[in-house]
């Protein structure tokens, strides 16, 4: 009988202790996954400005996951990644979204009006791509590139051809690219860059894109909050959250340039956030 009890006993604590954990695990917040592009300073900004309002006001845990471009696309299909803030289009990543378009849910747009192009000082005496020629002594006849396979340098290529331009499109890496950047403005030199908005440049230094008649480089695009279908049922305020979440025009400029000025992007995103609690507040209830 007594061997009896303590079967029952025994028994009723292996109940106790599974009801126990599966109430643990009932109340336990799936951790988001978010994929970003390392070396992309919005991305960076957007991912973590993101993460850290889960993390605080919505009580998720976020793993930043850091990948290319490509490998971004094929996690978020796969559900590897739960989401990316990072998708540019229609054009820049345009080919992911035709493979991946049927597994994955396009929130919408976090940042109207991106573009990329050929960036010179404002006040350089040029306007458009059709003025570069004329002035190819002026600027040494050479434009200032990042990655050699980066989108932004493939459009400058068929843009020297497209505008019969004489100049030397040099590549070299996004960090080296605002270093001589950052050279020829201490100088006030003239220089042509290639680029993209949003940058932190545009935060600290008076820039403007060139005009480009014949569209090579495109017309504006939008960068996306793009998930995969199964966050919907994970985590809905999640997917609530991303919804909202927009930029407005100078609003991500700050953070990029905190970030690049030494600070960590948590940190960058968690003072943004702290002088900003109206547009959280929009952006979670």
């Amino acid at each position: 009988m007594g061997l009896f009890r303590k079967m029952l006993v025994l028994s009723a604590m292996s109940a106790a202790l599974a009801a126990a954990s599966t109430g643990a695990c009932a109340d336990t917040k799936p951790t988001i996954k978010i994929g970003y592009v390392e070396g992309w300073d919005d991305s960076v900004a957007t991912s973590n400005v993101a993460a850290r309002i889960i993390e605080k006001r919505l009580g998720y845990q976020v793993q930043l996951v850091p990948v290319a471009a490509g490998v971004m696309w094929q996690g978020v299909a796969r559900g590897d990644l739960d989401a990316t803030l990072s998708a540019w289009l229609p054009v820049t990543h345009g080919a992911y979204w035709n493979n991946f378009k049927a597994k994955v849910v396009n929130l919408g747009p976090n940042f109207n009006d991106a573009r990329i192009g050929l960036i010179v000082p404002e006040n350089a005496d040029v306007k458009s791509m059709t003025d570069l020629e004329a002035k190819k002594d002026e600027f040494g006849s050479r434009i200032v590139g990042i990655d050699a396979g980066a989108g932004v340098m493939q459009k400058t290529s068929e843009a020297i051809k497209a505008y019969n331009l004489d100049y030397k499109l040099m590549p070299s890496s996004g960090s080296a690219m605002t270093a001589e950047l950052a050279r020829s403005e201490a100088a006030s030199k003239p220089i042509i860059v290639t680029g993209w908005k949003p940058h932190w440049m545009f935060a600290k230094y008076k820039l403007k894109f060139l005009d480009d008649p014949k569209k090579v480089f495109g017309e504006a695009e939008h960068v996306d909050s793009v998930v995969n279908p199964e966050l919907e049922k994970k985590a809905p305020p999640v997917v609530a959250f991303l919804k909202k979440f927009q930029w407005k025009p100078g609003e991500i400029d700050s953070v990029m340039l905190a970030t690049q000025n030494g600070q960590k992007p948590a940190s960058a995103a968690d003072a943004w956030i702290g002088a900003h609690g109206d547009r959280v507040d929009s952006w979670v209830k």
